[in-house]
């Protein structure tokens, strides 16, 4: 009687078994850069930081002079704003001299963003003093 309940539902003793099993998830192989590979994404890595520092100290020039010291403007909307301007202007950039902004993450995005803000503000105080 019992055999003929596990044949009717289904279940086998094979089949437990194989549910139970713990789950081994395989290592990630991770390749090795050589020294050009390195070389080459240093140098981009420079590259995109020099940019977006130049961006965000354009950005400052332009939020002095149009802004002045920000008093009659909130001035997080001009970070919004230069902000939003920075990324497509980057977007625009970094494909015409070669860096392929697919590989960007979040992560990297929110790097370059974060230098052109970081320089504007930089740029924009000095120039208030």
């Amino acid at each position: 009687m019992k055999k003929e309940s596990k044949k009717k539902s289904g279940g086998t003793k094979d089949n437990a078994d194989q549910s139970d099993a713990p789950v081994v998830s395989k290592p990630k192989i991770i390749k090795e850069k050589t020294p050009e590979e390195r070389k080459a994404a240093h140098v981009e890595g420079i590259v995109k930081t020099a940019i977006a520092a130049f961006i965000g100290m354009i950005a400052g020039f332009g939020a002095f002079y149009r802004f002045g010291a920000g008093t009659e403007t909130p001035w997080y909307a001009a970070l919004v704003i230069i902000a939003v301007l920075a990324y497509y202007a980057q977007r625009v950039i970094y494909p015409a001299i070669k860096i392929d902004t697919k590989e960007f993450g979040p992560k990297g995005w929110f790097y370059v963003e974060f230098i052109v803000i970081d320089f504007c503000l930089v740029t924009w105080t000095l120039l208030l003093n």
